[in-house]
C-alpha cells in the first residue's frame, strides 16, 4: 500500500540574534500591552525560532507564560524567555538533563473559550502525592507543560499533566528530568495540558519546538544539511465575518456552524476555514491568505522541520514550484527517524504531499526553487467529515530563491558518528501480549437539546461512555512495563478525529481492516470518520510499546483535536512496574 504518512490524512542563540528576531517579529506595529507574545507583520519573512542549547550535558531554560488580550479581544499566549525570545526552540542531545524553570505570568482571563468549570481540585487522580504539583484548583489561567513524544516520566517535576498546576503569581516551578540515552533524535514540542483551558491555551499560540538532535547519526546523507523549524499553529479568525474569496468560483459555499461554533467542512476543499494559521507567528488569515516568505539559496537543500502545533486544523503540505508538486524526502515522524527498523542508512520517502494531524510533526529533505522559478508551500484541503470543521486549500508561504539568503541558523553535523544498536528488538516483530478495542463517539450534551455544544468519548471497549473526569481518578487500562499491545481505534462517528497517547509511541498495523507495510513509529494517527451509513467502523489497528522504564506510571490518552479532548475525550491508562505484578 501507499505510503500513510498522507494516507491517513488523505483516504541557545546570542543576545544580537535575539533583538534581530523581534525586530523583524515587530514589523507590524505590535501592541505595548502584548505581554512580550509578539506577533508578525502579514507577508513577512518568517522568523527562525531562538536556539536554546544544552552544554556540557545540562539545558537550563527560564520561560514565562505570558498573555494578553489583543484587539480584537482575543486571548494570546506564548513563552517569553529573560532575553525577549518568544516560544525558543529547545536543543538536547540523548542523555542530557533538562531544568525549566516555568513562571506562570498570565494575566486573568474569563472561561470563555475554555471547557472549565470553576475551581476543579484534581485531588482524587491516582498519583503519588508532591504537594508542589497540587497547588490550588485548576483555573483558566493554571497551566503546565507536556513534553510531547518524549519517553520521559509522568511524575511531578518531569511530564505530569494531571495534578500539575502552577497558578500566577507562583514561584518558578521547576521541571528536571533526562533525556533517554536511546530517545529518537528528531522533532518534539512542549505545550500546556490543563484539562478544559488546553485549546485556548494552544490556540492562543502557547507551543514551541524541542529536538533531540543527531537525525543525522541515523541518516548519513543528511550531514551538514541546513535546518529550519517551521511551528505551524491555528487561531481564531481574525476577519471572521469576511466573504470567502471567490478565485473564479461562480458562488460562496454555504456557511454552517457546528453545535461547538466551528465553520462545518464544506465537502468542497473551499471557502471560510474554522481557524486562520500562522508560520513561526507569522500570521496568513483568511480570506486573502497574505504569504509568509521563506528565503533560500537557489536549489538549496535543507532539512524542514515542520509541526503541526494547531489545536484543531489538520494539515495537508505541497512544496509546488510553477504550480506543481514537487517530491520532498521525508526521514522523520513523531519525532523517529524512519529508519529506525533497520533499513538502509540513507532511506527516505519521497512524496509530494504531507498529511499532518494536530500534534504530528514531519521531518523532511526539500530542494529549494532555482532562481526565477515560482515556488510556495501550500496546504490542501482535508476531509475531515461531514461534521468536521473546515481545512479549506490555502497558501502558507511563498519560496524565494536568491544568491544573498541567509542560511538557517542550525546545520547539522559533518562528520556523524552512528547511533548505537537498538537496546529492543523492534515493536513490528514482537508478540502482542493482548489486543485491546477503543472507539470514538459523540452525543449533545443535552439529550433533549440536539443543537447543544458537543459531548465526546473515548471509550474502551466494554466500559461505558462517559466523558473524562479529573476528579474521579477512574482508570481505563492498567497494563504492564514490558508489554507490547495492539490496539483496535474505531471512529464511531462523522468527523476524523487524532489518536494521540503520552510516553509511548506505536507502529500503525491496519487501515480500515488492511494491512499497512509501513514500519514507522508515531504517537499521533488519524482515525477516518464515518460515513453514517456503514455497518462496519472506520479504524486503525496499532501496536503500542510499553517496554521502555521511563514509560511507567499514570498518563493519558485522548484525541489531539483539543476541542474534543477538552470535551471529555481522553482515559487513563497506568503501566505497572514488572515487580508489581510478582
Amino acid at each position: 500500500m501507499r505510503c500513510a504518512v498522507f494516507l491517513t490524512l488523505v483516504c541557545a542563540l546570542g543576545a544580537r540574534g535575539v533583538v534581530a528576531q523581534n525586530a523583524m517579529l515587530r514589523g507590524s506595529a505590535a501592541s505595548s500591552t502584548d505581554a512580550g507574545c509578539v506577533r508578525g507583520a502579514e507577508g513577512a519573512e518568517v522568523p527562525e525560532p531562538e536556539d536554546l542549547r544544552s552544554a556540557a550535558g545540562v539545558l537550563k531554560v527560564d520561560l514565562a507564560f505570558r498573555s494578553y488580550v489583543d484587539e480584537k479581544n482575543e486571548v494570546r499566549y506564548c513563552y517569553v524567555t529573560p532575553g525577549g525570545g518568544i516560544s525558543p526552540t529547545l536543543r538536547v542531545s540523548p542523555g542530557d538533563t533538562v531544568i525549566l524553570n516555568l513562571k506562570n505570568e498570565a494575566v486573568g482571563v474569563s472561561n470563555a473559550g475554555t471547557s472549565l468549570k470553576p475551581e476543579i481540585s484534581h485531588q482524587h487522580i491516582e498519583l503519588a502525592t508532591d504537594a508542589s504539583c497540587t497547588n490550588g484548583a485548576m483555573k483558566p489561567t493554571s497551566t503546565n507543560l507536556h513534553f510531547h513524544g518524549l519517553t520521559v516520566p509522568a511524575v511531578c517535576h518531569q511530564d505530569d499533566v494531571l495534578r500539575t498546576m502552577i497558578q500566577p503569581g507562583d514561584a518558578p516551578f521547576e521541571y528536571r528530568f533526562r533525556i533517554p540515552a536511546d530517545e529518537p533524535p528528531g522533532l518534539y514540542w512542549y505545550h500546556p495540558h490543563i484539562h478544559g483551558a488546553t485549546k485556548a491555551q494552544v490556540l492562543g499560540g502557547a507551543s514551541g519546538a524541542l529536538i533531540v538532535e543527531g537525525i543525522e547519526r541515523a541518516n548519513p546523507d543528511l550531514a551538514s544539511l541546513p535546518e529550519r523549524v517551521l511551528v505551524i499553529r491555528d487561531q481564531n479568525l481574525l476577519h471572521p465575518s469576511a466573504l470567502p474569496s471567490t478565485n473564479g468560483a461562480a458562488s460562496f459555499p454555504p456557511v454552517v456552524l457546528d453545535r461547538d461554533g466551528d465553520v462545518m467542512n464544506t465537502g468542497t476543499g473551499t471557502g471560510k476555514p474554522a481557524e486562520d494559521l500562522s508560520l513561526n507567528f507569522v500570521p496568513v488569515p483568511y480570506p486573502d491568505y497574505p504569504p509568509a516568505v521563506i528565503t533560500m539559496k537557489p536549489s538549496e537543500r535543507q532539512l524542514w522541520r515542520v509541526l503541526n502545533a494547531s489545536a484543531i486544523t489538520y494539515l495537508n503540505l505541497q512544496v509546488l514550484f510553477n504550480g506543481e508538486p514537487q517530491a520532498v524526502g521525508v526521514v522523520g515522524l513523531d519525532g523517529v527517524p524512519i529508519n529506525q527498523t533497520g533499513r538502509p542508512g540513507n532511506y527516505a520517502l519521497w512524496q509530494n504531499h504531507l498529511g499532518i494531524p494536530p500534534g504530528g510533526r514531519i521531518e523532511f529533505v526539500v530542494k529549494g526553487p532555482g532562481e526565477g522559478t515560482r515556488a510556495s508551500l501550500v496546504t490542501r484541503s482535508v476531509n475531515t467529515g461531514s461534521v468536521g470543521e473546515n481545512d479549506p486549500t490555502r497558501p502558507l508561504a511563498s519560496i524565494l530563491a536568491r544568491g544573498d539568503a541567509r542560511e538557517p541558523r542550525s546545520k547539522l553535523a559533518e562528520k556523524p558518528e552512528p547511533l548505537p544498536p537498538a537496546r529492543l528488538a523492534w515493536v513490528g516483530g514482537v508478540t502482542p501480549a493482548r489486543t485491546r478495542k477503543l472507539y470514538f463517539s459523540e452525543t449533545p450534551r443535552d439529550p433533549h437539546d440536539p443543537n447543544s455544544p458537543t459531548a465526546f468519548f473515548l471509550t474502551v471497549d466494554g466500559q461505558t461512555p462517559k466523558a473524562f473526569d479529573p476528579t474521579s481518578g477512574i482508570v481505563n487500562i492498567v497494563t504492564h512495563q514490558g508489554d507490547v499491545e495492539d490496539w483496535i481505534i474505531e471512529n464511531r462517528t462523522q468527523e476524523v478525529h487524532a489518536f494521540h497517547i503520552h510516553q509511548v509511541h506505536f507502529m500503525l498495523l491496519e487501515w480500515f481492516g488492511l494491512p499497512v507495510g509501513e514500519p514507522f513509529l508515531r504517537d499521533t494517527v488519524n482515525v477516518p470518520f464515518w460515513d453514517g451509513e456503514s455497518t462496519v467502523y472506520p479504524r486503525v489497528k496499532l501496536r503500542v510499546d510499553f517496554r521502555d522504564p521511563d514509560a511507567v506510571g499514570l498518563f493519558p490518552y485522548h484525541c489531539h483535536l483539543l476541542e474534543h479532548e477538552d470535551g471529555g475525550m481522553m482515559g487513563l491508562i497506568r503501566v505497572e512496574r514488572l515487580e508489581q505484578t510478582h
